[in-house]
């Protein structure tokens, strides 16, 4: 057998590149479409679109000369048979079948005429802009979030009130939605108003700036414990000595920027649909700003703003990342951070004014500003930074120990206006804090997975490196204070350790199985542990309460979440039943996969912009002065069905134990979960109303669902195979 694949030559403008032999199969198999000509697929394989600043393309130039042999389909399969999957091999063999004339060229015109993706490995419905960048491709393209019918609305609204209300509360509600939604009512003058809106070219989305001002810029509230969240990393054994394993999270978080910097970040697709990357523009380089009334988000150019803020004893330090033009490497990082620990000493914790409520933290600004101007430089130092690293002196143990120290910890070594937060202890335990007003947990959730793997899977070098002697120290960022100053920073840390004081966190980590063997059910992984969650409530309570998931409307341009109502009348039955143990267990399946049912439904419709809470607030934010508030805004079961007794939402990731926020009302619980392989993780919050408690009955209700599925899993286990 005889494979010879000649290169005059490769010349790529941004770099070198050398793929291994099987690396171009592989790329041949996969850029090439179903019936597409080998000559089109090696084309497509080796012609690289890169976009940069400059908008300009960088394309390989190179002739190929290809010889197939009579037997080249068998070397392909042993050459690629367990490297790839099943699909891959398929595609690789009906490759390998279309055969090349004798001696053919692949001429450097043919390789520059080839776009890297053909027209239909574009989403349909969708249209490229490159000029914008990979990042941004599709931004233009993506559909506008769609207005529901009235009717539809409130068939949903209804079907979900039902389960949560008595048949009497019902009823009252039944009657308040058929007034609103009655031809010549007051909901279809609302419902004229706001299609209005979504449709005026000038606006992307009918709902973004009005969810993002009233959701979080004109909360009042402290962005802890009420809105921020956290993520937990998993030990790295590799780097116990914080300093270093502080290197180690900033290099992979810079690889990770300077793609969203540059804008070749590949977008995100969920079922092959692009997902709306806008709000990567708040994730570097970015600061919320409190403010009279209402926050903003101010974003920084990353050109001119090339350093990070460190944080060690409540002392900020700039770290500048660029040095006679060439980024730090990662032992120059943990140089820099070596410093740090050696020469922190303990300051006045200023970062606290960012955890008090957003009317204090305003006012104490302001007279920061007033006090000094090198006061408002150093503001700036911190806001701009691309990001911070907290170097914690904490020691956390226990999965709780971490989640409390990246959820709050006491309030100070933080400067919680920023969007990204690394905090490393010095046990070198590692975790992340997010601010959520301009972006939800997927943007953030991408950088920390991305930073977990590439450090994990050694996919970035962490080698020890030259470190150049001509870097500068840490430049020390400092506040000139005053009394009054002082005064606010204390009456700040004195309500967030009330604030923490009144909440309590505990982690179930459930290793009794994962979505492996949900899977194995038949199960969506999601819904079953809904199911699980509603159980444990209705074991704890004997009754279900209105829960919040949150669903993704990223598909659609600026989408954020809309809100799956995760308690139906499936639900309850199924909850109902289970805990009536003289309910048949075929019985008891069939109501468990009704209620799997209905809420992946739901989660699907909510998802496509068709739930119903965000379609109710848009009604009611169209309202003119003077008008009369509609009898369904009015109705007792309207508020009650929005109380979050339950607020849940799922992200899961191998690189993370630990994973939350707080509970939205004082008689609820904050419930984050991950879906692992083989294990399931829940995050308890609540104002010490029994999180211990409702940890047991997770943990219970995991495994009486296990319990309950597992017979019929065996029974097909045991069914002979033909």
């Amino acid at each position: 057998m005889k494979m010879i694949m000649t290169f005059y030559h490769i010349l790529l403008f941004s770099g070198d590149i050398h793929l291994p032999f099987f690396l171009v199969i592989a790329k041949i198999s996969e850029e090439t479409d179903r019936g597409s000509s080998v000559e089109r697929g090696i084309a497509e394989a080796f012609c690289v679109e890169r976009h940069s600043a400059n908008s300009s393309y960088f394309l390989f130039k190179l002739h190929l000369h290809v010889h197939f042999s009579l037997y080249h389909n068998e070397f392909i399969f042993h050459l690629t048979r367990g490297m790839f999957t099943a699909s891959t091999r398929s595609r690789l063999s009906t490759l390998s079948r279309q055969r090349l004339p004798p001696n053919s060229v692949l001429t450097r015109s043919t390789l520059t005429m080839a776009p890297r993706r053909t027209v239909s490995s574009v989403p349909e419905g969708y249209t490229e802009d490159l000029s914008k960048g990979k990042m941004l491709r599709f931004e233009d393209s993506l559909p506008k979030l769609p207005v529901p019918s009235l009717e539809e609305t409130s068939r949903r609204y209804l079907k979900s009130v039902h389960a949560v209300v008595s048949e009497s509360e019902y009823e009252r509600t039944k009657n308040a939605v058929e007034e609103f939604v009655r031809p010549g009512g007051q909901g279809e003058s609302l419902q004229k108003r706001l299609l209005a809106r979504a449709a005026d070219p000038k606006i992307k989305n009918w709902l973004a700036e009005w969810w993002n001002q009233a959701a979080y810029l004109t909360y009042r509230d402290p962005v802890i414990p009420y809105v921020s969240y956290f993520y937990s990393y998993r030990d790295d054994r590799e780097r116990r000595n914080p300093a270093k394993r502080a290197a180690a999270i900033t290099t992979a978080a810079l690889e990770f920027k300077a793609k969203v910097d540059d804008g070749s970040l590949e977008p995100e697709y969920l079922r092959k649909e692009p997902q709306a990357m806008s709000s990567y523009q708040y994730m570097f380089n970015c600061c919320r700003i409190p403010a009279d009334g209402s926050d903003f988000p101010r974003k920084y150019a990353a050109a001119e703003n090339q350093h990070i803020v460190v944080v060690r004893k409540d002392q900020f330090f700039k770290v500048p990342l660029v040095v006679d033009g060439r980024q730090l490497n990662v032992s120059e990082l943990e140089k820099q951070f070596e410093r740090i620990y050696e020469v922190a000493q303990p300051a006045p914790p200023v970062g606290v004014l960012t955890v008090a409520d957003r009317d204090h933290w305003t006012a104490a600004r302001k007279t920061i500003v007033s006090l000094d101007p090198a006061n408002e430089l150093a503001l700036q130092d911190i806001e701009s930074a691309g990001f911070v690293v907290c170097l914690d002196d904490a020691r956390p143990v226990t999965l709780a120990e971490r989640c409390s120290q990246y959820w709050h910890g006491d309030g100070s070594n933080r400067w919680f206006d920023k969007p990204l937060q690394f905090i490393i202890n010095d046990n070198g335990t590692a975790g992340f804090m997010g601010e959520h007003s301009m972006m939800d947990g997927t943007p953030t959730h991408r950088l920390n997975d991305y930073i977990n793997n590439v450090i994990f899977n050694k996919k970035i070098d962490l080698s020890a490196q030259t470190v150049r002697s001509q870097l500068a120290d840490p430049k020390p960022i400092n506040f000139k204070l005053n009394d009054t100053a002082n005064e606010a920073i204390d009456v700040a840390a004195v309500y967030h350790r009330k604030q923490i004081g009144s909440h309590e966190l505990v982690v179930q980590a459930y290793q009794g199985y994962g979505k492996g063997l949900i899977k194995k059910f038949k199960c969506s992984p999601d819904a079953f542990v809904q199911m699980t969650i509603q159980l444990a409530y209705f074991k704890m309570y004997g009754k279900n309460r209105p829960t919040y998931e949150s669903a993704s409307t990223r598909k659609y341009a600026e989408g954020r979440t809309e809100t799956t109502r995760s308690v139906s009348d499936e639900s309850v039955a199924f909850c109902k039943a289970h805990e009536d143990h003289t309910t048949p267990r075929e019985e008891t399946v069939k109501l468990f996969r009704a209620a799997l049912a209905q809420h992946t439904k739901y989660t699907q419709e909510a998802s496509s912009g068709h739930g119903v809470d965000r379609h109710l607030f848009g009604l009611k934010k169209l309202l003119q002065p003077g008008e009369k508030l509609p009898e369904i805004y009015q109705d007792p079961a309207f508020t009650y069905s929005a109380s979050w007794y339950l607020s849940t939402s799922q992200l899961s990731s191998e690189f993370f134990n630990g994973y939350g926020w707080s509970q939205v009302i004082d008689d609820g619980f904050g419930i984050a979960y991950m879906i692992n392989e083989n294990s399931l993780n829940f995050n308890i919050v609540c104002k010490r109303i029994g999180a211990e408690r409702m940890s047991h009955y997770l943990n219970e209700a995991a495994t009486e669902l296990r319990d309950l599925l597992m017979p019929d899993l065996t029974a097909q286990a045991a069914k002979p195979r033909l």
